[in-house]
């Protein structure tokens, strides 16, 4: 058990290290590529396209050939994308090798939440999703820190080098610990068996639209929040970061707590609670007069974000034991497309940062509440494969 944990959540980590490690020195990098910051400000969207290229195929090779050979495969290219990105000496080869980075991170984040499919029953895996999810939370605050310290004593190229040493870790456990999970029975099985599950479930799609929903509303408030703390609320860059640091402990705390309370309550409690204090957020940052009562209700974000989202992909996970790798994927691909979207919509119609996020609050709450009403699991997913009769090296 305790393997595939370790491996899925090393595995995962690669997605937010990439993202936020390499922002401390960016403004060095820019100025060692003759480009401005502007310029490479653009690597943090080429990076997610890279993802989302991988994840249109990564799941279905995973599905077919195996979890371990993609793993490995996606951490090696993570790899070697770092190396290209460290030796850049234009913007243009830095972003191509951010973009195949994305490729990389996009690979091992599918597969790791298809071992973890694999290999937990439904309540675990939802205990475990909503672990993670309170690791990943942390990612964002720690890593510009640990990149700050680097940048100290070396220059920014050493960043990438952190980069390649996780992309090495991620390999090493992938091919001498990372025992393959892919069920035995998806190897014989015919087409017909496979088309069987589908994606088109109730279930599965309002799953899809509860999490694509929740992450655009964590997303809108990352990307928001320097506007809103700094420019409207009129913090300084020192309590902007303290501010940001403290709501991620609140995620991490929350999402910490959240499988002690699956042992009290129901899964389907815990989501009604995320969208309830989704909704109560909105409220009062449509109410506050004060930062105090702003600054609660952005931290009601980050609670309900993390209180509900490893619950609601485990559900939607659940159906799948031949086609994890596939409904990882879809899911992947609709969070990141779909928070996008929605970002640049908004800025489109000029909407400014605070309606925004309220909006995103509101439209997510109602559609998600509706949706967990109005559609419930019938019964635990048999289709489960227990580690010890599946894993094979």
């Amino acid at each position: 058990m305790t393997r595939f944990l370790i491996c899925s959540f090393i595995l995962v980590l690669l997605y937010p290290t990439g993202i936020d490690m390499y922002l401390v020195g960016l403004p060095r990098i820019a100025a060692d590529l003759s480009a401005s910051e502007s310029q490479l400000h653009i690597a943090f969207s080429v990076y997610l396209t890279g993802m989302g290229c991988a994840m249109l195929f990564a799941g279905k090779i995973a599905d077919r050939s195996g979890r371990k050979p993609v793993a490995i495969v996606g951490s090696v290219i993570f790899i070697i994308a770092s190396s290209l990105c460290s030796l850049a000496q234009d913007s243009l080869l830095f972003l191509t090798g951010r973009f195949i980075q994305g490729i990389g991170a996009g690979s091992c984040y599918v597969v790791a939440f298809a071992i973890l499919r694999d290999t937990l029953d439904d309540r675990r895996r939802a205990k475990v999703l909503s672990l993670l999810n309170g690791i990943t939370c942390i990612v964002p605050v720690l890593a510009p820190v640990f990149g700050h310290l680097i940048m100290l004593k070396f220059p920014w190229q050493s960043l990438f080098y952190t980069m390649m040493t996780m992309g090495f870790l991620a390999c090493m456990l992938s091919l001498f610990v990372l025992k393959e999970t892919r069920p035995e029975s998806a190897s014989a099985s015919s087409p017909s068996q496979i088309t069987a599950e589908s994606l088109l479930t109730r279930v599965f799609l309002s799953r899809l639209a509860i999490t694509t929903l929740s992450v655009s509303v964590i997303l809108t408030f990352v990307n928001t929040s320097p506007v809103l703390l700094m420019e409207i609320m009129g913090f300084e860059r020192g309590e902007y970061a303290m501010i940001m640091a403290l709501t991620a402990g609140v995620s991490m705390a929350v999402s910490f707590s959240t499988p002690f309370a699956l042992d009290v309550f129901k899964p389907r409690t815990l989501m009604i609670t995320s969208q309830g204090l989704f909704l109560v957020a909105a409220v009062v940052l449509s109410l506050a007069n004060s930062n105090t009562v702003a600054l609660f209700g952005l931290t009601l974000i980050c609670a309900g974000f993390s209180v509900g989202f490893g619950v609601a992909m485990s559900q939607a996970l659940g159906p799948f034991s031949l086609r994890a790798g596939v409904a990882s994927s879809v899911l992947g691909i609709a969070q990141v497309c779909g928070s996008s979207f929605w970002i640049w919509l908004a800025a489109i119609i000029g909407i400014d940062a605070l309606n925004m996020l309220i909006a995103i609050l509101i439209v997510c709450s109602i559609v998600s509440l509706s949706l967990i009403m109005l559609v419930t699991l019938k019964s635990p997913v048999p289709n489960h494969e227990e580690i010890h009769q599946q894993s094979r090296s």
